[in-house]
């Protein structure tokens, strides 16, 4: 798919100027050390922005600057909502920028382009520094990569290594066979003269032929003038998790080499800015080098002249220093790698160091050039390790793994082996035969890539590890997109009053913690890190990481809506990263990619995929349009669509209360929260990033259906109904039925229908949600003179204050803003012990080691109590209390 861009160097139109500039600036305030290319989004509001406008960029010494744009989202009008940019920044272009939307641009002839050119067989693209040939089919995923003409790579392909069953402790063991990437599909996702993003898809086949799996995504990112490549690389789990063990996954670059192997170098990124660095041969040994700068010109990767210059005893030491061939780092765990090399495959393997956390750098090249990578959260992510091979041959090749051969083979099965698991009575576990399946996850994983045409220093290398590991991000700042407004109901940090300051430090507080807990908890791993745990063990002072439905949480009560919004409000780094981790863990791991299960997500789980419950609340597009409108990222863009396309088709077959009533006249059930809801705000996102109105009929399909209902949103036992996916007609079971769900107010529903009811602008719905929000939770006798039935429907308490927050903020009546704070500030017993998130110290001989823990925490009260304070300070901030016992401000710095 193409896309129309704007490309603005300096702008002439009068127009442009007379527009107020949108403030833009890096993420965590800090700019990138190295030139680097940037793509991010920015949101205007209704009718201030033209699909075919234009965008003039101009940095902090007022140059302009290359500038591509394209639709990421329209409002309903047509206009645009969000606009996707990409340029390119120098190290000098300082630390703020203004973007003015305009209507024409003249460019720059001098700056350079990048250039696609297509033939049958492959696509060439050219930044201007470096020529990148991708082939349309076939072993590999790149041909060759050159830079000034110089060729540093020859080629770069994926590998697979399984293992058909665990390894057993004697006997005979399983045998291990390699695949190879094989290209069956290649785009041209992006072109213009600033960003061009070429996609590769395929699966993984035997070098025999007769075995295919693991379909795999590749997205390569160029930059105009840059010598550095972004990849993205998806790799889903289509095996038998009980006979298909991997054990190893990567990326093997081929790079040629023809200095002597003196002149060839090898380095690997460590802690912080330490480098493993270390010549092919190390000019030392008991005599030394005739000039004594030699060996320390050497270390710094300078030329030394070729062996017919030495002098006789200098070419009889070469002769007779060892050489080495291979080398890998291995990082084995969140706190552990070690670095090896040897001479050659028919001897041992030396230690050659070893440290805590490597931050995912290898080079490989020799005077003339080479090739680095760097593979981000190289450590959380392991077991990974980086490799390099055949350096004393004419193509070394590089070896990123994923997941490394040097680990034990990765196992999909579940944690046990009980034919219907340990029952929701019993574990909160719902898990049946042929459910807690691998069969469709996904991993995305980032890597950098950078060619050179010498040995780069070692400040050169550490600026790449730390663009690799932290990529620069440009961004509005909170006040703009808050001012739009975007994402619903959040409000901006405010301390202005007592009661307000008490939330902000709450607010901070939780944040600190959970920060704290994944590193304490060692919340790391290929297929863990960015998830969090469900609930705690106060007993055993951890978290129930081995019982049934309490261990990962997998998008529960939503903590990632948390932490968006506690990023959108502050604009903190640490807050985004957090939030980034959990957005692409819970998009690939949490959710199904193919299968009888594709659109559909995993409930919570000791194995993030081991619950029988696959819902669409779980991989729901709501939870993704943060990153997705923040960043433009074309793989969280692939899964919105996926959940939109698939999940509603998968609901038909898999019957989410399939365990809870019986077969009806419908194709299925759906409860209004948290299926419809998490359906609704499926087709909201792809309305907007389409404009196409056939989603936002699809809404109101079901809007008009319960808008004839008589209880509306409450028609149906425990808000049962049925539903028909064909036509996403809504039906009641029972004309007698009257219900609600929790899970409507506490799976993302309320944030979508605040940012859904201005977009529909439609007076059924605005009945049927503010009719919602007044009466949830309200007493018998409210819902028997509103509905003519007395029924309990909902409960109150502090994760439910914002639904009578809304509803006084849209009818201005008082007395609903004095409810939801009651709601907020005076909890229900149960919830009492949540007052808090002060730390306190354990220390147990039966612990582990010492922890932080605050008392009474569970991930479910974090992520609501968040996500209602932060909404209720945007809704009636200006009606909270002005005093209340609770709000005492603990002072004491939290370690």
């Amino acid at each position: 798919m193409f896309f129309i861009f704007g490309i603005s160097f300096t702008c002439t139109n009068t127009s442009a100027q007379n527009k107020q500039p949108v403030i833009i600036k890096w993420l965590g305030e800090e700019a990138p050390t190295i030139a680097t290319g940037v793509s991010w989004g920015v949101p205007f509001k209704q009718g201030e922005v033209k699909p075919d406008d234009q965008y003039l960029l101009k940095d902090e010494n007022g140059d302009s600057m290359p500038v591509q744009s394209w639709p990421l989202a329209y409002w309903p009008d047509g206009s645009i909502k969000w606009i996707g940019l990409s340029t390119v920044v120098d190290s000098l272009s300082g630390s703020e920028f203004r973007l003015i939307p305009g209507d024409a641009s003249t460019t720059n002839e001098l700056l350079p382009k990048i250039e696609v050119k297509q033939t049958n067989d492959a696509i060439e693209v050219n930044t201007g520094l470096i020529t990148c040939r991708i082939p349309r089919m076939g072993k590999q995923i790149i041909n060759s990569i050159k830079i000034h003409n110089k060729e540093v790579s020859t080629g770069a392909e994926l590998v697979c290594i399984v293992q058909d069953g665990p390894e057993t402790e004697y006997g005979a063991q399983p045998i291990k066979e390699k695949l190879i990437g094989n290209t069956s599909k290649v785009t041209i996702e992006q072109h213009s003269p600033v960003r061009s993003v070429i996609k590769i898809e395929g699966n993984h086949q035997s070098e025999r032929g007769d075995k295919s799996l693991f379909p795999f995504v590749i997205r390569l990112y160029f930059y105009a003038g840059q010598q550095s490549v972004k990849i993205m690389h998806t790799f889903i789990y289509d095996g038998d998790q009980n006979q298909d063990f991997v054990r190893g996954i990567g990326l093997v670059f081929d790079v040629p080499l023809d200095e002597e192997f003196y002149n060839r170098h090898v380095r690997f990124s460590a802690e912080k800015d330490g480098l493993w660095a270390e010549p092919v041969q190390p000019l030392v040994g008991r005599r030394s080098m005739a000039n004594k700068e030699t060996y320390p010109r050497q270390l710094q990767g300078k030329r030394i002249p070729n062996r017919e210059s030495l002098t006789e005893k200098e070419q009889f030491l070469t002769q007779h220093w060892a050489s080495w061939n291979d080398f890998k780092l291995y990082q084995a765990n969140a706190s552990g790698f070690r670095v090896r090399k040897r001479t050659n495959d028919q001897s041992a393997w030396i230690d050659a160091g070893a440290g805590g956390r490597a931050s995912g750098l290898a080079f490989v090249g020799d005077v003339s050039g080479g090739l680095a990578v760097c593979m981000r959260s190289f450590w959380q992510s392991f077991p990974s390790t980086l490799e390099i091979c055949h350096a004393k041959t004419d193509t070394a090749k590089l070896k990123t793994w994923l997941w490394s051969p040097d680990a034990e083979a990765m196992d999909m099965r579940h944690y046990d082996t009980l034919a219907y698991g340990h029952n929701l009575e019993a574990s909160y576990e719902d898990v049946e035969p042929g459910f807690s399946i691998a069969t469709g996850v996904g991993r995305t994983s980032e890597l950098l890539l950078f060619a050179s045409t010498d040995v780069p220093s070692a400040q050169t290398l550490n600026a790449l590890t730390k663009q690799g590991n932290n990529p620069a991000l440009l961004s509005a700042t909170p006040e703009y997109i808050h001012s739009i407004p975007v994402f619903g109901a959040w409000s901006l940090p405010d301390k202005s009053s007592k009661g307000k300051a008490w939330l902000e430090n709450e607010l901070d507080k939780a944040f600190n913690y959970y920060q704290l807990e994944v590193e304490q908890r060692n919340w790391y791993g290929f297929w863990d890190f960015g998830d969090v745990m469900h609930a705690y063990d106060r007993e055993r002072h951890t978290w129930r990481y081995d019982i049934g439905g309490y261990a990962w949480d997998n998008t529960e009560l939503m903590p990632n809506m948390w932490l968006w919004y506690s990023y959108l409000r502050s604009g903190k780094a640490e807050i985004f990263r957090m939030a980034e981790a959990m957005t692409r863990h819970n998009g690939e791991v949490d959710v199904y990619h193919l299968g009888r299960f594709a659109g559909l997500g995993s409930r919570h789980n000791v194995r993030h995929w081991g619950c029988g419950a696959k819902e669409v609340r779980i991989s729901q597009a709501a939870l993704s349009r943060f990153y997705y409108y923040l960043t433009t990222d074309e793989r969280t863009g692939d899964l919105m669509r996926a959940t939109v396309e698939g999940s509603n088709k998968a609901i038909g077959k898999i019957d989410p209360l399939r365990k809870i009533l019986d077969q009806s006249e419908y194709p299925t059930h759906a409860r209004m929260g948290p299926d419809w809801l998490a359906l609704i705000g499926n087709w909201m996102t792809e309305w907007e990033r389409t404009g196409d109105e056939k989603y936002k009929n699809m809404i109101l399909v079901g809007v008009n259906d319960l808008a004839e209902m008589p209880y509306g949103l409450f028609s149906g036992k425990g808000a049962a109904m049925g539903y028909n996916p064909a036509t996403q007609n809504l039906f009641q079971l029972d004309k007698d039925a009257i219900g609600s769900s929790h899970l409507s107010v506490l799976m993302g529903g309320p944030e979508v229908a605040f940012e859904l009811s201005p977009l529909l602008n439609n007076k059924r719905w605005d009945k049927l949600w503010l009719q919602f929000c007044r009466l949830y939770g309200a007493s018998a006798d409210t819902i028997k003179n509103e509905l003519g039935v007395a029924a309990k429907l909902g409960q109150q308490g502090t994760w439910y204050a914002r639904l009578p927050a809304y509803y006084a903020k849209i009818s201005g009546e008082k007395k609903y803003a004095e409810k939801a704070w009651s709601y907020f500030l005076n909890p229900e017993p149960y919830q009492q012990r949540y007052t808090n998130f002060d730390l306190n110290f354990v220390n147990n001989p039966l612990l582990l080691k010492p922890v932080y823990e605050v008392q009474g925490v569970s991930t479910n009260h974090t992520a609501q109590w968040c996500l209602n304070a932060i909404e209720l300070l945007e809704l009636i901030g200006d009606q909270i209390p002005d005093e209340h016992p609770v709000f005492q401000i603990d002072t004491k710095k939290q370690k």
